[in-house]
C-alpha cells in the first residue's frame, strides 16, 4: 500500500498496519462509507462490530485504531480528506494488567544456582546465566536481547547499547555479576559460534543466535531447575528489574530511562509497592511515625 510506504514505517510495522487497515476498508466497503463520509459515528460502528462481532481484545482494538489514525493523518497531507477524522477519537483503555513479581531474596536462587554435572549442560547453563543476569540487570526486552550483538557490548565501561522500539537506541549499565557471567560465556562462545555470526547468544548445535522463542524456553527451564513453581519469562524478568530498582531508589524517571519508555504513564505500572515495604519506609523516615527509644 502506498500510504504505508510514505507514512514511513519500519517494515514490521507497515506489515501490521496493513493488516489493520484491511479490517478497516473492508468494514467501510460493506457500509458503502466513502472515506471522505467516515465520522465518529463510523468509528463508532466500526468498534463495535470488532468488539462485539469479531470478538478482538480491547488492545488489539486500539492497535487498529492507531493504525486508522495514522492513515488519517496521511489521507490530510495527500488532501483526500479535508480533517483526520480519527484524531479526537478514543474507545475507553481497560486496566493494564500487571506482570507477576518474584522477590528480591528468591532471584539469588535462580542466578546464584550450582552448575549441572554434565559437561554440556554446565555450558549451556554457562550461557542461560548470562541471559537471566543481563536481563535482571539491565532490563532488556525479550526481543533486544536475542538481537544483541558483540558490537553493542562493552564490558570494559559496563554498558550495552540496545536497539529498541521505534529503533531507538538507549544505552543501559550492566551490573557486575552480569558482567563476570557475560566474560564466562564469551570465553566459551568462541567454541560453538558459526563463521561470521556476530550475535552474543548462540545455540550450541547450529552456532546461530538465539531466538526468542529458544531464550524463552532456557530461562523457563533454568527457574525450575532452581526448584522455582512460578514461571519464569523475560518480561517477568524485565519487570522484576524495574520493581526492585524502584523499589530501592524511588526514582521513576531514572527507570523510565533504562527500561526505554516513551511515556512515563507506561512505567507507572512498575510502581505497585507492596503495602509492607512503604510502611517500613514511612515508619523509618517519619519523625512523628518513629516510636521513642526506651
Amino acid at each position: 500500500m502506498q500510504a504505508l510506504v510514505r507514512m514511513n514505517l519500519s517494515f514490521h510495522t507497515r506489515k501490521a498496519y496493513q493488516r489493520d487497515l484491511l479490517q478497516f476498508t473492508v468494514f467501510l466497503s460493506c457500509k458503502s462509507v466513502g472515506l471522505q463520509q467516515v465520522s465518529h459515528h463510523t468509528l463508532r460502528q466500526f468498534a463495535a462490530q470488532r468488539i462485539e462481532v469479531d470478538r478482538i481484545s480491547s488492545s488489539s482494538l486500539q492497535r487498529e485504531l492507531s493504525a486508522v489514525r495514522s492513515f488519517a493523518d496521511w489521507l490530510v497531507e495527500q488532501e483526500i480528506i479535508a480533517q483526520n477524522f480519527a484524531l479526537d477519537f478514543a474507545i475507553q483503555r481497560p486496566n493494564r494488567p500487571l506482570p507477576g513479581m518474584l522477590d528480591a531474596e528468591i532471584m539469588p536462587q535462580i542466578l546464584d544456582q550450582a552448575a549441572p554435572e554434565k559437561e554440556r549442560d554446565a555450558q549451556l547453563w554457562c550461557r542461560d546465566k548470562a541471559i537471566l543476569e543481563l536481563f535482571y540487570s539491565s532490563g532488556l526486552r525479550l526481543s533486544e536481547l536475542a538481537k544483541l550483538t558483540l558490537a553493542q557490548l562493552d564490558l570494559a565501561r559496563g554498558l550495552v547499547s540496545v536497539v529498541g522500539k521505534g529503533n531507538k537506541t538507549r544505552v543501559v549499565p550492566v551490573g557486575s555479576k552480569a558482567i563476570e557471567a557475560l566474560q564466562a560465556w564469551l570465553q566459551l562462545r568462541s567454541s560453538w559460534v558459526a563463521s561470521e555470526e556476530d550475535a552474543i547468544f548462540v545455540s550450541e548445535r547450529s552456532g546461530k543466535g538465539l531466538s526468542t522463542r529458544q531464550i524463552e524456553r532456557r530461562v523457563s527451564l533454568q527457574a525450575e531447575r532452581a526448584g522455582i513453581s512460578q514461571h519464569l519469562h523475560p518480561h517477568l524478568l524485565r519487570h522484576c528489574f524495574a520493581s526492585h530498582l524502584l523499589a530501592s531508589s524511588g526514582d521513576l524517571r531514572a527507570v523510565q530511562e533504562l527500561l526505554g519508555h516513551a511515556d512515563i504513564s507506561t512505567t507507572q505500572i512498575y510502581t505497585h509497592l507492596d503495602f509492607e515495604h512503604l510502611a517500613k519506609v514511612y515508619d523509618s523516615a517519619h519523625p512523628r511515625a518513629r516510636k521513642k527509644s526506651s
